[in-house]
């Protein structure tokens, strides 16, 4: 195998071991982070080819959906070719630029993520809630803007964690125990006060989590109260079939991350091999499946990709 030479004293580089402890397995490990990154990849492409084709899902929701593949897309890509490259060619150096860049775009598109999901469940209320004014409120011109407004909170809230980062002395400790560069793994490497990044670390936490959380919560409770509204029980059951799929999507999302962090922050008898492969699996894991919840729960899209399919397998 090739091997990146590079000495821990290089200020300039950082060195990410991969899987802690697992070293010797990192070939066979490679192998189900291939599978799901370019299951992943291809589920997540498809859908953005089939919205961008069919001009009948030129939707609101759609167009959601496509803001869902593209954080999707770019999330495990932030991370998976890198820990590929730790795995397959030893190619562990990463220069501190590299690093904090890393961080930063794989922070902003989980912050982008969570913004998106808002919004779609925001879009299931107005579809629920509101339908009659559902095409004059979530226009696809208003959901280019929500779009905009998604991105640009993503990277102004996870702007200072680079900055933060930047400032920290290492005092020639350059390896990172881990496949990727997360914010709080780089900062304890630090020899210097890392109260800040802690501090900002909980506050994103508390603020972008719980307040997305919250509002997620608001537009189902809002959501539930119609429903029992409906005296009808076929009419229940078509609403909440309606947010299945965003349901569904919500959960392996924020209950991977949830769990992921969880052990990171107090479970320190876990041996850190298992940290850093929870903390993998929720930039590998929901991505793959997206697409695949979505394709099962909604008809038109299942409909569409099936006659794509068909064409491929048999040209007509």
């Amino acid at each position: 195998m090739a091997t990146f030479n590079i000495t821990p004293s290089d200020p300039s580089t950082f060195i990410l071991m991969g899987i802690p402890g697992l070293e010797d397995a990192h070939i066979w490990i490679s192998i189900p982070f291939t599978v799901f990154y370019f299951i992943g990849l291809l589920g997540n492409f498809t859908l953005l080819f089939v919205v961008g084709k069919e001009q009948t899902l030129n939707k609101p929701m759609y167009l959601l959906l496509c803001m869902l593949a593209l954080t999707d897309i770019g999330m495990s890509t932030s991370v998976v070719p890198k820990a590929l490259c730790i795995f397959w060619f030893n190619l562990k150096g990463i220069t501190v630029g590299g690093c904090l860049t890393q961080s930063f775009f794989l922070h902003t598109v989980s912050a982008v993520q969570s913004a998106v999901l808002v919004t779609m469940a925001f879009d299931r209320y107005v579809a629920i809630c509101n339908p009659l004014r559902y095409a004059t409120i979530l226009t696809n011109a208003r959901i280019t803007k929500l779009a905009l407004l998604c991105l640009t909170r993503g990277v102004l809230i996870m702007l200072p964690g680079p900055l933060l980062l930047r400032r920290l002395p290492f005092c020639g400790n350059c390896i990172i125990p881990h496949t990727y560069c997360e914010h709080m793994v780089v900062a304890k490497m630090s020899c210097g006060d890392i109260t800040d990044n802690r501090t900002y670390g909980l506050v994103i936490a508390f603020v972008v989590i719980g307040s997305d959380l919250t509002l997620i919560a608001l537009s189902y409770g809002l959501i539930i109260r119609a429903v029992l509204r409906i005296s009808s029980k076929e009419a229940h059951q078509k609403a909440l079939h309606t947010c299945t799929a965003h349901i569904c999507v919500m959960l392996t999302s924020y209950v991977s991350s949830f769990f992921s962090n969880l052990t990171h922050r107090f479970g320190q008898g876990i041996a850190p091999h298992v940290h850093v492969i929870l903390a993998n699996l929720c930039f590998l894991v929901p991505p793959m499946l997206h697409p695949i919840i979505y394709g099962l729960k909604t008809k038109e899209l299942r409909d569409i990709v099936g006659k794509y399919i068909w064409v491929i397998i048999w040209g007509h």
